[in-house]
């Protein structure tokens, strides 16, 4: 459906018709309250935070505005079939322009010098059409994503075991893992094992970078680098903390045993804490 102020759009005035998806997008990053008022008799929103004004789309007009008799208005009101729509597509395309020049940066990087192969694909996560969960693995597999440039698949196209078995457990929550958004708490692949622990550490930065941006309800941790990479206590045994959600940081973060099929625990005892999420997501208003 095209919006309404497509017509009146220009390079002139890019700012005609934006402010509603702007101050939501705002909204989401930074909180607050989403404001209204009336500029030469049309609806006009802005953001309001620790009392401070943040209007990024006041450019529109070519006078200063007043802004004393706003009044404070719940987002979902905003929400509209028309404004729905194109908040959407703002906020992904967003997205997209931010995490490219955070990809940038992994390319870059030279912490993990000798200590991995560099990820040979356009992009470090994968964002998929539901953004609400984001997976978070340990790494990138030596023959999976990085080089098929497919999620979960070998470069023929085969699904991964490990793909075969999440799945299974996301079925569960009746979920699709090609279309949740993904990305590896190392950027790299280590070339041993041995490396994960320094190489985490030194993707820290950059993976809490991609999470502020992606912003999501819910975060599940594929195993223990990436888990103790983002919880902020100590650790003593990976299995204490595993099936329960913690609040860190304003997510909302769940570890999971790593679903590989070498791992006896990577079904069997994630089966329990998919259905106990089964059960919990609305809860935890995911939508």
């Amino acid at each position: 459906m095209l919006s309404k102020f497509q017509n009146e759009w220009s390079d002139e005035n890019k700012c005609v018709g934006m402010c509603a998806i702007t101050s939501l997008i705002i909204n989401d990053y930074f909180g607050g309250d989403i404001c209204k008022i009336y500029v030469d008799g049309i609806s006009h929103y802005f953001n309001l935070i620790e009392n401070k004004i943040v209007d990024l789309t006041s450019s529109q007009f070519n006078h200063e505005i007043d802004y004393k008799d706003y009044q404070i208005i719940d987002r979902q009101k905003i929400l509209t079939d028309d404004t729905k729509n194109r908040y959407h597509i703002l906020k992904e395309r967003l997205i997209k322009a931010l995490l490219k020049q955070i990809d940038k940066e992994v390319y870059s990087c030279k912490s993990c010098d000798k200590l991995v192969d560099k990820f040979p694909n356009d992009e470090t996560v994968f964002l998929g059409k539901d953004q609400t969960i984001v997976l978070v693995g340990e790494a990138p597999a030596n023959n999976g994503w990085r080089k098929s440039h497919k999620l979960w698949c070998d470069i023929n196209g085969k699904v991964l075991s490990s793909g075969v078995v999440l799945q299974k457990l996301f079925d569960m929550i009746d979920r699709n893992i090609f279309e949740t958004t993904f990305l590896e708490s190392v950027k790299c692949y280590p070339l041993e094992r041995k490396n994960l622990k320094i190489c985490s550490s030194n993707c820290k930065i950059i993976m809490l970078e991609q999470l502020k941006i992606l912003n999501p309800k819910l975060i599940i941790t594929l195993g223990e680098f990436p888990t103790r990479n983002l919880l902020n206590f100590k650790i003593n045994k990976f299995a204490d903390v595993v099936g329960n959600i913690y609040e860190v940081n304003g997510y909302k973060i769940l570890p999971i045993y790593h679903p590989s099929p070498i791992s006896p625990k990577g079904y069997t005892n994630n089966v329990p804490i998919f259905e106990k999420l089964s059960k919990i997501l609305d809860g935890i208003k995911l939508l």
